[in-house]
């Protein structure tokens, strides 16, 4: 009825009077409370909340005063704080938290017009590349169900791919965004570092996190950015600088635009059928009149190691804060102050969580600093400076988001660096702070696959008129799994 519909789409409809918010919020709701108990892709579902937000945009429009986001429900990950509504990162240690403002992506959206369906399932703190960690068990991917839906947004990405809400917001710290928007045939933005205000967006990784909209369009993603971003003097790494509006650049052409190929993107590692796709993805885009170069990324070799050495010490001290004191779980009938934080932090994190503490504390500690995180900033620098190289030639980047299409649940479990090699093409962006899309691309054994762009800084326009005329002679984003239909 409405779900096959995009953004875009949804909204002319609301704009003509042809269906109120209200009842797109129902059909929505309906369809999470149908569909959900086969994918978990919810943690929360705030019915209430989201009809009276319903309500409150169709009395908006009445009054003339819409913005074209305006009673579009939307779902939120589960990362970012939202006034009086559960807020649990999918954690045991946030289980109970329920927050008391709303992250400043939220505020923005709400100003939009835009109703919240509720919150998604991630991993816990957003650390992994499946959706196996949360608390909450894990997401299925809707192209099958004993598969994963990519991580640490996997909700967020699965909620979208089997229309349970038109969008969701999402987080990138090395691929979060673009990794499960692959994996689920769905259109994933990871901004600039700095575009969109990390305030209420509970940290893992200060200097690599970014929030992001994730859709089933280029054009839909562009309009929920126009929202999102711009300065926030709340967060100290949101950058002063102008938003423009994504939508005006996304039907230019394409001819002479120079997308460059980074030979590392190319080699071993890539699965046979999603190198297959790309290519054909790619010589799509010679035939849309862009000139394709051979450029090569020398150091991206280093990411995944470099990322595994910042990341996690980045996070041993932001989770820091979770102690059992102040807020969060808090373990029962403790004899003293430190068995309180020892059994608190013990009994609230999962595994996945306790892992990258360890290693970010061991990095962190004195006689290891100097060896590991300085070492690793400076090879931070040698990527980024590779891009800086590669941006003088080409106007893009494109390749594979993710090695292989989605892997079984469990398949990966027991071996940790398999799993974080699941983000070797898409850590090297958040290492560089640079903008990176997902689109989907075509199907390698019945699984969606998908293309990355990467642009330059604040080059989000590019990316999206990239992204868009591809999905204007291509309908890959138009799929739905067959059980959702």
């Amino acid at each position: 009825m409405y779900h096959d519909k995009t953004l875009a789409e949804l909204s002319a409809m609301l704009e003509a009077g042809e269906v109120t918010s209200v009842e797109l919020t129902q059909a929505f709701l309906d369809r999470i409370k149908q569909y959900d108990p086969q994918i978990n892709s919810f943690v929360t579902v705030s019915d209430e909340l989201a009809l009276k937000q319903a309500a409150d945009a169709d009395a908006q429009r009445k009054a003339g005063k819409a913005t074209p986001l305006t009673g579009i429900p939307i779902a939120h990950k589960d990362i970012f704080c939202t006034l009086d509504v559960k807020t649990s990162c999918g954690s045991k240690m946030l289980d109970n938290f329920i927050s008391p403002y709303d992250a400043t992506v939220v505020e923005k959206m709400k100003q939009a017009g835009v109703v919240m369906l509720g919150k998604t399932n991630m991993d816990e703190f957003a650390m992994g590349s499946s959706n196996e960690t949360s608390f909450y068990g894990p997401v299925k991917n809707p192209w099958n169900t004993d598969a994963v839906p990519g991580g640490s947004s996997g909700g967020s990405a699965a909620s979208v791919a089997a229309r349970l809400a038109p969008a969701s917001t999402g987080t990138d710290t090395g691929g979060s965004i673009r990794q499960p928007a692959s994996l689920c045939g769905i259109s994933g933005l990871k901004p600039t570092y700095g575009r969109i205000s990390r305030y209420g967006m509970i940290a893992f990784a200060s200097s690599l996190d970014q929030a992001g909209p994730m859709a089933q369009t280029a054009e839909d993603c562009a309009l929920l950015l126009n929202a999102m971003a711009g300065f926030d003097p709340k967060d100290s790494t949101s950058i002063e600088k102008a938003v423009p509006d994504y939508t005006a650049s996304l039907n230019q052409d394409l001819n002479g635009l120079k997308i460059g190929l980074p030979k590392e993107y190319f080699g071993e590692g890539l699965d046979a059928g999603v190198a297959e796709i790309i290519n054909t993805a790619i010589e799509q885009y010679r035939s849309m009149g862009a000139e394709i170069i051979d450029i090569s990324l020398p150091n991206s070799n280093l990411a995944v190691p470099v990322y595994y050495v910042v990341a996690p010490a980045e996070c041993s001290s932001n989770l820091s804060r979770f102690d059992g004191v102040r807020f969060g779980y808090r373990c029962e009938d403790p004899k003293d102050l430190e068995d309180l934080y020892k059994r608190s932090r013990g009994e609230g994190f999962g595994e996945e969580v306790k892992r990258r503490i360890m290693v970010g504390t061991y990095a962190l500690s004195a006689g290891y600093y100097d060896a590991y995180y300085i070492k690793a900033q400076k090879l931070r620098r040698m990527i980024s400076d590779d891009f800086t190289q590669a941006f003088k030639q080409v106007d893009v980047i494109m390749g594979p988001t993710a090695p292989s299409t989605a892997f079984n649940i469990g398949e990966k479990a027991d071996d940790p660096v398999s799993m974080y090699l699941s983000d070797i093409y898409t850590i090297a962006t958040n290492l560089a702070g640079l903008p990176g899309m997902s689109i989907p691309a075509g199907f390698s054994n019945n699984m969606p696959v998908g293309l990355q762009i990467i642009g330059n800084a604040f080059d989000e326009s590019r990316i999206l008129n990239v992204a868009h005329q591809y999905q204007q002679k291509t309908d890959w984003h138009k799929q739905i799994p067959a059980a959702f239909k």
